[in-house]
């Protein structure tokens, strides 16, 4: 009975199965390559043939990973706070508050988010230079204090999913908006307040293009993202170190979307309940 339960498992789940393979050899492969020899990642082995465990070592002596860590924790961080105290009023005022112009400002959030964000970067790259703050990470930061038209999207379509009786009982009770917000919303929220933040947070985390033109002249200030492709650059031979910096990086995504999947999981689904 065992290989005939096994035999259905496989047939019922056979995509997710596949999906799951595709996704997970190249995280291996990295994995594996970063136990490697400087001599065996040339031979197209793809076993570790003995462990060098001295990658890791090698990696920490050889670039300020640990500066690199606490730099992009900075970042991510900040914005992540940055994001929820600014969207998540404009996506309740947008879902549950009823405005004239509630539409329009739905529609210039859907273009804004649809926006590439090159069309901007010259002239914020010069407003930024006018205020004398490149080479920090204000110009990364402070935009999410403004609102970010993806995460007040995800949000609104959570948000509408909340009855409106409730909402309706807080204001009879005398509640004001900023109330029924902390007190009613926030808390029924929680798990689409939590996926746009682990979206905002994985974004900054692996943000390669704004480190690039804010932060590159300052090595004090490179997250891991552009860290890693600067090592990368000066390492380019010593395959193994370079991949025990790149596992070293995805492991932290990795342990943050762990605990969190499930209520990662939760607010992506319900976000869609309603339109």
């Amino acid at each position: 009975m065992i290989p005939k339960r096994a035999l259905a498992y496989v047939a019922e789940h056979a995509l997710l199965l596949a999906l799951a393979v595709i996704f997970l050899v190249p995280v291996v492969f990295v994995v594996l390559t970063s136990f490697m020899g400087e001599q065996q990642t040339l031979t197209g082995a793809l076993w570790p043939n003995p462990f060098e465990w001295g990658n890791y070592k090698k990696a920490f002596d050889t670039a300020p990973i640990g500066r690199w860590f606490a730099n992009s924790l900075i970042y991510a961080g900040t914005s992540t706070i940055f994001m929820l105290v600014s969207s998540v009023p404009v996506a309740y005022v947008l879902a549950k508050v009823k405005l004239r112009f509630s539409g329009v400002i739905f529609f210039a959030v859907i273009i804004a988010m649809l926006l590439p964000p090159q069309v901007t970067q010259v002239p914020m790259y010069v407003a930024w230079a006018h205020f004398r703050v490149v080479g920090t990470f204000w110009p990364l930061i402070l935009p999410h204090l403004f609102g970010n038209a993806f995460s007040i999207f995800l949000l609104r379509q959570f948000f509408l999913s909340i009855p409106t009786e409730y909402i309706d009982a807080a204001r009879m009770d005398g509640n004001s908006e900023w109330g029924i917000l902390l007190r009613v919303v926030v808390p029924m929220a929680k798990p689409g307040i939590a996926a746009a933040s682990i979206f905002m947070f994985f974004q900054c985390w692996n943000d390669y293009y704004g480190p690039l033109l804010y932060t590159s002249e300052n090595p004090d200030r490179w997250p891991i993202a552009y860290g890693l492709a600067s090592f990368h650059g000066s390492h380019s031979t010593d395959w193994g170190v370079i991949m025990a910096v790149t596992a070293l990086a995805t492991l932290p995504v990795v342990v943050v979307f762990y605990f969190a999947q499930r209520t990662f999981v939760e607010g992506i689904t319900l976000t869609g309940v309603k339109g």
